[in-house]
Order: structure tokens, then sequence, then C-alpha cells
């Protein structure tokens, strides 16, 4: 299902944490199937779910502010010797020095997403990733066209700055 898919990769941006992006993808999920034959205009979809889930990780981020930031399970499997394990399968199609070189870049790029403050990291991601319009993005965000491409051109030298950092 596309828009479950789109509402996940916005959630998981947003929210930061799996857990917290799946609550809030279900949350919006349930109420884009409430309020969606309210919609008239079929461009509006889109801009309205993204709107959605973030609105749902901002209450869900509400809800859980005095919790603490990181839960382990204790039958959890340990992970490896840095207590990390992998969670993304290996791909058939690359050598293992490739796969090592497109991790550690893709980390580092995860890294850097999420170092940026959430108000550029969503205009980021919707931007760049989503490929919205800069009214779109205004929409879902509910602020300027002035202020998407402001905020757009500040995450992106930052996120330059970081990745620079990474590669020296």
């Amino acid at each position: 299902m596309k828009a479950q898919e789109v509402a996940w990769r916005f959630s998981l941006s947003v929210c930061g944490h799996a857990d917290d992006a799946e609550d809030a993808m279900q949350e919006a999920l349930i109420k884009t199937y409430r309020y969606a034959g309210q919609i008239r205009d079929g461009a509006a979809f889109r801009p309205w779910l993204y709107r959605t889930v973030r609105n749902a990780c901002l209450i869900g981020r509400r809800k859980r502010v005095h919790e603490p930031r990181h839960l382990e399970s204790l039958d959890a499997p340990m992970g490896s010797g840095n207590g990390k394990a992998s969670r993304d399968p290996a791909d058939p199609g690359r050598d293992p020095e490739q796969q090592v070189v497109g991790t550690e870049r893709r980390q580092a790029l995860q890294k850097a997403m999420r170092a940026l403050p959430g108000p550029y990291r969503a205009v980021l991601f919707l931007r760049e990733m989503e490929g919205l319009s800069t009214r779109e993005v205004a929409t879902v965000l509910d602020i300027s066209d002035d202020n998407v491409k402001t905020r757009l051109h500040r995450a992106r030298v930052a996120l330059q700055k970081s990745l620079a950092r990474v590669d020296r």
C-alpha cells in the first residue's frame, strides 16, 4: 500500500525511532481511513497525509516526554562486539567491500539527518526524499514558502558540513 509506505518513511524521519514511528503511522492511517472521504481534491491527499503523520508524531512525543529515551529488552539477543547488530539484509549483488562502504555512508547520512533540528529534518525529508514541492511542504508543515526555502538551505548546509567531517 503506497500510503502506508509514505506514512512509514515520513513518520520514521519525524519521530526518529522505529517503535514511535510505527505507532504514529498507525494513528495517522486510522485517521486517514476515517476522513479520506472528506477530501475533495485528490492532490490535497498527500500533503494532508504528511500533516496527519507529523501531528501523530508530535502528539506521541508529548505523551512520552517523561519516559526514558531508550529501553532494551532483557530477552533481546545480544548484538555484535560493539552492542549494535545490523538489521539490513545483505545485498547479494554487491561484494563485501561495497557493502561496508555503502553501510558506512548510509549510517553517516542517517546520523547526520538525526543530528539536524526537527524542523530542518522534516523540510529536507519532504523536499529531497519525498519530492514534494515547496508549496506542498509549506502546507504540510503550516509555514510560509520562504520559511521552507530558508530551512531547506540551512538543512543542506548543516548536512554537508556534517558529512564533510565524516569524510576527513
